[in-house]
Formats: structure tokens, C-alpha cells, sequence
């Protein structure tokens, strides 16, 4: 060959599109990622090898670089980075929709039938359990009682979480059980709702669960699977790709570990240790587990309370509440407590994610972090508010100079508007569900839902998030509509943020090159659509490592 020829043929290889390692090209798709700086980017198709991003781009340009990947025709549907819940309760999720669930009744009368057909169907169950209860709901203007669940069972006991799982309805077989009468005192953080003459009336509020909550048989193995198995099933439909455990037991991360090992999640969890205690102990003995088993299981992060629900009259105020003078609501620990338990994760390499409800709670918070970082380092861990639900305007922006990530629940300010400012009146809502004070000082905001206390649709977090109005378009305009976020800013929240929150942003959250191949497709464009049609987005497929792990049957 001569020099000229060659040179020729030099020139054309060069400028022919190389074949590049890939096994699957997804092609024909309205694409939108975000980059790694949040800047919205739309793309035809999406090149994929051994589980991650390749390249995003032309269909044509893509279809020539494949070489011999398999195809999938998108059919023109509108694909996603995979979804990230960060905040979220796992097997507690599964276990709902396998028990008694109360979650979306709409009245007490309602909510005791579906007892009482659980109950018929489960006749050998030896407790009857379940959650998802809210008197706000139902507009009852008080909690219910345990005569009102002996009228439906009275053979065993019964015990149902509140909605927010700050709070539980037990009947008179439960609490006898527990050895609960007029004498019981309320414990620390906790308190027994009681009648007219001083008697336990049957709901129990945070720290008082736990006069019950020992006697409820523990699941067993198996009902521990199968709560998995449901809770994973369920979030594959809907689009979560990744979820922030916040809170998990030994019991919890063995059974993790047992299911990465056999490639059987088709979520990433990011789990927190609840506590500090033993079992914190036991899974800290090799140090925090990063990137198990392909980034399906990472436990790097230490849930911590600091108090209750807002629903529940839990939450910690500076100032009593608006609607129950004499409440204040209830601190789970004293202060040195809480810097103590925040320095020893800390010093162990572990982010922290505290519980924050109410404005007292989350000033202590803040006050314990600062304590905290005095005498360990542990700043840059991206420690966490979870939840930062009503902060005093002059506290917000105290995240900065701590450093923390806000963990907050869009769906949380939708739930909450019928009773929120009944219960804190107006002016404490300039510092409650503020979303875009936490972004505008620069915040990085995670989203989440606290599901099962929401539902696990991150669809539903998406349209709050972006409207504060519910599904029915209600308040016109939304609730607060000053805190709104664009839906970039609520993609982002859901996506990038939730996976900086995780310290996984280079692998997740975006579908740039070489991150983990996370993705969905859905039904419609929600960029071009009307937000109104946001919450019900239905998803067709979700991809975990570039493997599919749902498919909708019409």
C-alpha cells in the first residue's frame, strides 16, 4: 500500500465514530438527566456496559458506536435517572401492606371495619397489628380509644401505629397485657393519653410505645423476607431506584447483607443504624460498609431522634402549641445526650441524621452539632436534619455554617395543611416546610417521603413539591406557594441531591458517563405536561445497573 493511500485511509478511520465497549443501547427515548451541576439535559438514547452510563445522546450517533449491544426501542417514552427516596423505612413499608392497613381511611368507623376484616381473615394471628391511622383525617378532633377497638376485637390484643409511627392505638386486651392501668406513669419522652378519671384511654405517644411495643412478638425470619420482598416489589413500581433507610436493627442489616449477597435487592438502600447502642456496636466492628455488593448496600450513617410528629402533638416547640396551650410536645434526650451519641458516630466515620419536628428540636439539634463538632471532626461527614419540619427563621441559617443537609418530605406539607397551622398558628409558619429558604442560602435539600407514613411514589413527592396543592388541585395555587420548587429543582431534590446526601453523587443520581445505569421509563413528559397530571405519572419500566427489575402489565 502506498504512503498516500494509507494516509487516506488514516484519515477515514478517524473520522468514523468508534465502536465502543457496550452491551445495551437504549434507544428511541425523550431522555432528560441532570448534570453534575444541575443543569437539565435531554438526550435520544442511552449507550450502556457491564451495568453503567456509557453515553447519552444522538440516536443515530449512539446506534453507531454500539457495535453489537442489544437494542431496546424506548418507543418515544420519556426516561428518568432512577428515583432516590431519601427518607424512607423499608421493611416497615412491607410489613403495612401486609397487616392491618389503615393508610387513606377516611373515618374511625371505616378504619374499625378494616379492622375487624383483618381480623376475621387472620383468626389465628395471635396480636393483631398494623398503622396508618390519622384522628385528623377521620375529623374526629380527639385520638380514638381502646373501647372503640374492643367493639371490633376484643379477643387479642391489638396495637396500630399512627400514620407518622409516633403514636399507637392499643384496645384494653393490649394494655392489659402490658400491665398498662391509672397508675402507669408516662415516661420519659412519652405520654399516655388518658380519660376524664385519669385512665389510659388507649393511645400511647412516642416514648410511650414502648410500655407495648415489647410485648408484640417479633417477626419471624420469614416474615422478615416477605416484608422485603414487598417493600422492594412495590418501590420497583413506582420508580424508586434508591432509598435512605433511616432506621434499621441488626436483625435489619443482616438480612441486607444475606440479600446483596444473593443479588436479590433491586433497590440501593443506604441504611442508618438506629442509635448508637449495641447493635451500632455490633455492625460498626469492621467499620461503616461502603459500596457492598455493586453499591447495592452501603451503612455509613446513624439515625438519631430528637423528637415526635407534629400530628401527634410530639413535636418539640419553642412555644406551646396554638391549638393545646399546656403542650409543648417532647424532647427524647436531654442535650448532652444527644452531643455524646452525635460524637461517637462521629468518631466512628459515620454521618448522623437526626429526627427534627418542631422548632425546639431542631435548636437543639443544631445546638448538639455545634457542641459535637468541637470535639470531633466530623463536618464534612454531610450530616443530616431529617425532616427540618418547622425551624425558626433565625436557626435556618445556622445549616450553613454547620454544614448540613436538609432531609426534607414534600408530601409532608401536603398531609400536614389541614391541621399544621392549627397547630402552630400563622407565624410560626414562615419557618415551616421552607423549602426554598433552604435552597436560596444554598442548602443541598434531599427529598424524600418517610414512606410508609406517605406512600413510596416519588411521583406524589414531585407534584407537591412543585404545586403544594393536593391531587385534587386544592388550595388553588398552592399552600404557602412562596416555598414552591421548580420541578428541576424538585427532579434534583429526588436525584443528585439525594444521592449527595448518600456521599454516592460520582455513582448515582444523574445518567452521566460512567455512573450506574439507574434509570426509568414513564408514561408522559412531565417537562412539557401540566403539573396537575405530575402525581399520577405511571412508570413502564425501572432499571437498576442496566437491569431490568420492573416491567407495568397493562
Amino acid at each position: 500500500m502506498n504512503r498516500s493511500l494509507r494516509l487516506s485511509l488514516l484519515g477515514l478511520l478517524a473520522l468514523a465514530p468508534a465502536v465502543q465497549a457496550a452491551d445495551l443501547l437504549v434507544n428511541n427515548v425523550n431522555g432528560y438527566t441532570l448534570d453534575s451541576h444541575g443543569k437539565l439535559q435531554q438526550f435520544q438514547a442511552l449507550l450502556i456496559d457491564q451495568g453503567k452510563v456509557v453515553a447519552t445522546g444522538n440516536r443515530a450517533d449512539l446506534a453507531k458506536r454500539a457495535g453489537n449491544a442489544k437494542i431496546i426501542d424506548g418507543h418515544g417514552h420519556t426516561l428518568l435517572p432512577g428515583l432516590i427516596d431519601a427518607h424512607g423505612h423499608v421493611l416497615e413499608l412491607g410489613y403495612a401492606r401486609n397487616r392491618a392497613d389503615l393508610i387513606g381511611t377516611q373515618s374511625l368507623d371505616e378504619a374499625l371495619a378494616k379492622v375487624k376484616a383483618y381480623a376475621a381473615a387472620h383468626p389465628d394471628a395471635k396480636w393483631i397489628t398494623g398503622g396508618g391511622w390519622n384522628q385528623e383525617i377521620w375529623k374526629l378532633g380527639r385520638f380514638p380509644t381502646a373501647k372503640e377497638l374492643d367493639a371490633v376485637v376484643s379477643d387479642r390484643p391489638v396495637w396500630l401505629s399512627r400514620v407518622d409511627g409516633h403514636a399507637g392505638w392499643a384496645n384494653t386486651a393490649a394494655m392489659k397485657l402490658a400491665g398498662i392501668t391509672k397508675a402507669s406513669q408516662d415516661p420519659p419522652g412519652g405520654r399516655i393519653e388518658r380519660d376524664a378519671d385519669g385512665n389510659p384511654a388507649g393511645v400511647f405517644v412516642d416514648g410511650a410505645m414502648a410500655l407495648i411495643d415489647p410485648k408484640v412478638p417479633v417477626p419471624t425470619a420469614q416474615q422478615k423476607a416477605v416484608a422485603l420482598d414487598t417493600a422492594l416489589a412495590e418501590m420497583a413500581s413506582v420508580g424508586l431506584t434508591g432509598v435512605s433507610d433511616a432506621g434499621i436493627d441488626l436483625a435489619n442489616y443482616r438480612l441486607y447483607r444475606q440479600y446483596a449477597d444473593a443479588h436479590k435487592l433491586t433497590a440501593r438502600i443506604y441504611a442508618m443504624i438506629l442509635g448508637t447502642g449495641d447493635d451500632f456496636d455490633v455492625i460498626n466492628k469492621n467499620g461503616p460498609l461502603i459500596g457492598y455488593g455493586d453499591d447495592f448496600l452501603t451503612v455509613r450513617a446513624v439515625k438519631l431522634f430528637a423528637d415526635g410528629a407534629l400530628g401527634s402533638r410530639g413535636a418539640a416547640m419553642l412555644q406551646p402549641y396554638s391549638d393545646d396551650p399546656g403542650n409543648r410536645g417532647l424532647l427524647f434526650m436531654k442535650p448532652d445526650e444527644m452531643t455524646a451519641k452525635i460524637g461517637k458516630a462521629l468518631g466512628k466515620g459515620y454521618q448522623v441524621a437526626i429526627h427534627a419536628i418542631g422548632d425546639r428540636a431542631n435548636r437543639e439539634v443544631l445546638d448538639s452539632y455545634a457542641a459535637a463538632y468541637k470535639l470531633h471532626d466530623g463536618k464534612d461527614l454531610r450530616n443530616r436534619v431529617e425532616h427540618a419540619q418547622i425551624v425558626s427563621p433565625q436557626d435556618i441559617p445556622r445549616f450553613v455554617s454547620l454544614r448540613l443537609i436538609a432531609s426534607m418530605q414534600p408530601t409532608h406539607a401536603t398531609s400536614d395543611m389541614n391541621m399544621a397551622e392549627d397547630r402552630i398558628g400563622h407565624d410560626r409558619m414562615q419557618g415551616a416546610y421552607a423549602w426554598q429558604r433552604f435552597l436560596k442560602q444554598g442548602t443541598v435539600v434531599a427529598g424524600g417521603s418517610d414512606f410508609p407514613v406517605e406512600s413510596p411514589n416519588p411521583f406524589y413527592g414531585l407534584y407537591s413539591a412543585i404545586t403544594r396543592e393536593d391531587h385534587h388541585g386544592q388550595p388553588p395555587g398552592g399552600w404557602y406557594p412562596e416555598q414552591d420548587m421548580t420541578l428541576v429543582e424538585a427532579l434534583r431534590a429526588f436525584t443528585l441531591d439525594a444521592a449527595y446526601a448518600e456521599h454516592a453523587e460520582k455513582t448515582l443520581g444523574t445518567l452521566e458517563p460512567g455512573k450506574w445505569a439507574d434509570f426509568i421509563l414513564i408514561d408522559h413528559d412531565i417537562f412539557k405536561d401540566a403539573p396537575a397530571t405530575l402525581w399520577n405519572t405511571k412508570v413502564l419500566q425501572t432499571w437498576v445497573g442496566g437491569k431490568q427489575v420492573y416491567t407495568a402489565h397493562d
